[in-house]
């Protein structure tokens, strides 16, 4: 078959049917679409079971792949509801489904382990190490972070052992996917849970400066598009790029889909005139490789004006959105000899391209032996034209093959319908293997019941108190005491001493494949200086420290102990069951579960699932650089002198935590330098529980852990102080929801 096979699957979104039907049209090799049920765009048109049936059934006949999205977190009750989208999806006939939830993946590769499953954004994997984590809970591809350089690429193909996908055109959220609570602690509206609000496209102004900064929209980012860099992912090996928006219209996937086939197909990059094409179907101001090229800047921030609304409406109208496919290449080969029936061979994929089980299906048809030519004997040429009239087909001609004996003449008739009868045919044989797919992924291997768990032992555990802090200087004597365990950054950690009470290491929520490096060169180092207790954040995490401890000998594994973050997004049991069954000692669970959800999930063990009970919840985690589109060069208001500069130059903002950026209804929200300069977007308001002891018995919460950011030592022996007394702090603060 045609070489053109092994170029990336093409992804497109299809948010309704007729998104699907434009998608397969404009030649998408597969398109992703959500049902009625968890799925991160809730507000799309979406799938119900009968058009979901129909949309796989038109998509499978042309040779295109369908995947379902189940890619928000999974609360614990709707485990159930989960695993009965999966056997409806798979019935219907799916390619695979985009999970982001490790415990709803967990019971449905275990209920149906032939069907593909594929890791969302929304899992967090940003490097290989998270790739072959995610393979070990059953995933095939994952999804890498829209932040990824190229160089990133690279290494996750290379050493991931999974096919990687890459968001290749479409909007960009600011925060890293799956590390956004913005939407949901201030406006609640979960992100995670496929009903973001999208603050990040609102304006917000600086704290501490006089007028306006040199961005109103200092969150708002835009579009990506990587049409120019197609060569260059062609030669990363990734297996599938792929289109944002299932909120757009039929038009918009029609058109961008058009531009990206054409580019794959023909190996290049677009030209200036295509970028403006795609610019006027929708954009930002533009659009953003800086992620790609690792050129993060200002230049990055878009917003979408009124233009540019009135210029996409014209663009659409010349876009065709009919559901014409023929995308399939089909390879043909005829047998013309005197005396012998001719016979015409027909081989085509039984997908467009991309992906597992994609066989090359076979017909062979005869008819009556060749005449001898009276005057112009039958070419190839006439062949090759007759044979390759495949219009209204789902087919494209791609190669003709001829054992063609002299002198012979074939009437234009008969290729006709020899030609019709193999397309015929073969649109038979395809349907018969593609079913049989389908009912192979169709079949239940349960041994046991797939949303089981291991009921936890029964131990009485007294009250544990935990608690991260920026900087030691931060930490008062009050907190050794009150503290069973602090943790500090990575990049500020230092030891006990004599007295204080032991000190875990945050490791940092985001590690690149191009960091990892460096990363682990300083975690070796705090090994050495007596680490002993880690909080971890992401699925690379671990597989991270278990290679560290592998290849230092004098590290002590047995005396190493990992702690799960409320970055992990646990909500369910079975994500908390099968992490503390592989290597965590306790988890910080979802700050976005209520407290009934809450309650339920810390019956697993009387220590090992516990909450956030006071603190500014982190909002968004941002690669982009905020406080240097917050803080541009300008006049700072006297009562309140704030050094600013560009990265690279005396940012004594973020060495020191007062950068803030403030929404249109004053509220102020501080903006934290991370390592190594991610930014990091807290709210303005604490969480806090200080005098909701008795809820917190009730609710189970025996591990109880505090943030601390912007906090000084004073406010911090204020908190301790109301904990201990069961007091409510003197301020404004944010409650468990209920």
């Amino acid at each position: 078959m045609s070489p053109d096979l092994y170029l990336p699957e093409l992804l497109a979104p299809a948010g309704s049917p007729e998104a699907l039907y434009a998608a397969m049209g404009a030649g998408a090799d597969a398109v992703y679409l959500g049902g009625t049920h968890l799925n991160a765009r809730m507000n799309a048109h979406n799938f119900d079971k009968a058009a979901l049936s129909e949309g796989v059934s038109f998509a499978h006949k042309g040779g295109g792949r369908v995947y379902l999205t189940l890619n928000t977190l999974v609360y614990d009750r709707e485990l159930t509801e989960a695993l009965d989208a999966a056997y409806e999806a798979a019935a219907c006939g799916v390619d695979g489904l985009i999970v982001a939830d490790v415990g709803a993946a967990l019971a449905i590769h275990k209920a149906l382990p032939s069907l593909p499953l594929h890791a969302s954004t929304q899992a967090s994997a940003h490097n290989a190490l998270g790739g072959q984590a995610l393979a070990r809970r059953g995933f095939c591809r994952y999804v890498l972070a829209r932040e990824a350089s190229l160089e990133d690429m690279q290494a996750a193909v290379r050493n991931s052992g999974m096919e990687v996908e890459v968001f290749a055109h479409g909007a960009l959220c600011v925060s890293h996917s799956g590390q956004c609570l913005f939407s949901s602690v201030v406006g609640g509206r979960s992100g995670n849970r496929g009903l973001c609000a999208q603050p990040c496209r609102l304006p917000y102004t600086a704290k501490g400066i006089k007028g306006k900064p040199s961005n109103e929209y200092p969150l708002s980012l835009k579009d990506l598009s990587l049409a120019r860099h197609i060569p260059a992912l062609i030669d990363a090996g990734v297996a599938s790029l792929k289109i944002e928006g299932r909120m757009k219209s039929p038009e918009y996937v029609g058109g961008v889909v058009s531009v990206f086939r054409k580019l794959l197909d023909e190996g290049r990059g677009a030209t200036d005139e295509e970028m403006s094409y795609l610019a006027e179907l929708f954009s930002r101001d533009g659009f953003t490789d800086g992620y790609f090229c690792q050129c993060i800047s200002p230049n990055m921030l878009g917003m979408r004006s009124e233009e540019a609304k009135t210029v996409t409406a014209k663009a659409e109208k010349q876009v065709r959105t009919d559901k014409a496919a023929g995308y399939l290449p089909l390879d043909m080969h005829i047998l013309a000899k005197e005396n012998t029936p001719l016979t015409l061979t027909a081989t085509a994929p039984l997908f467009r391209r991309g992906g597992e089980c994609n066989q090359e299906i076979t017909v062979t048809m005869t008819g009556d032996s060749p005449d001898t030519a009276l005057n112009r004997p039958t070419d190839r040429e006439t062949l090759e034209k007759q044979l390759s009239r495949l219009g209204g087909s789902d087919y494209t001609f791609n190669r003709l093959t001829a054992e063609l004996g002299d002198g012979l003449m074939i009437p234009v008739s008969k290729l006709n319908a020899l030609r019709r009868n193999a397309v015929e045919a073969l649109d038979k044989a395809r349907k018969q293997a593609m079913d049989r797919v389908v009912t192979q992924r169709n079949e239940a291997h349960i041994q046991a019941d797939p949303l089981s768990v291991e009921p936890p032992p029964s131990v009485t555990s007294p009250v544990r108190h935990t608690a991260r802090f920026r900087r030691p200087a931060q930490i008062p004597p009050e907190a050794e005491r009150f503290f069973d365990l602090i943790y500090l950054p990575m990049d500020t950690w230092q030891p006990p001493k004599e007295g204080q009470a032991p000190r875990g290491v945050i490791l940092p929520p985001v590690v690149f494949d191009r960091e990892l490096e460096g990363v682990k060169k300083v975690i070796i180092s705090l090994l050495e200086q007596g680490a002993r207790h880690f909080l971890l954040s992401n699925e690379g995490h671990l597989p991270l420290m278990e290679e560290i401890l592998a290849e230092n000998p004098q590290a002590d594994p047995q005396a190493t102990v990992f702690h799960g973050d409320f970055r992990l997004n646990v909500g369910n049991r079975l994500s908390a069951a099968h992490l503390l069954a592989h290597g965590y000692e306790d988890l910080i669970l979802s700050p976005e579960l209520t407290q009934p959800k809450l309650r339920d999930l810390c019956g697993l063990s009387s220590r090992a699932a516990g909450a956030v009970v006071y603190g500014r919840m982190p909002l968004m985690l941002l690669e982009k650089c905020l406080i240097t589109a917050l803080y541009p060069t300008g006049k700072i208001k006297k009562d309140n002198p704030l050094p600013y500069g560009r990265c690279g130059e005396a940012c004594e903002i973020c060495r020191t935590d007062r950068a803030a950026m403030v929404d249109r209804r004053g509220m102020t929200f501080p903006v934290l330098r991370e390592y190594p300069h991610r930014n990091l977007v807290v709210n303005s308001l604490p969480l806090s529980m200080t005098d909701k002891g008795d809820v917190l018995d009730r609710l189970g919460v025996i591990q109880r852990h505090y943030i601390f950011t912007v906090e000084t030592p004073e406010e911090i022996k204020a908190v301790i102080k109301a904990a201990k007394e069961g007091a409510p702090l003197n301020c404004e603060v944010r409650r468990m929801p209920k």
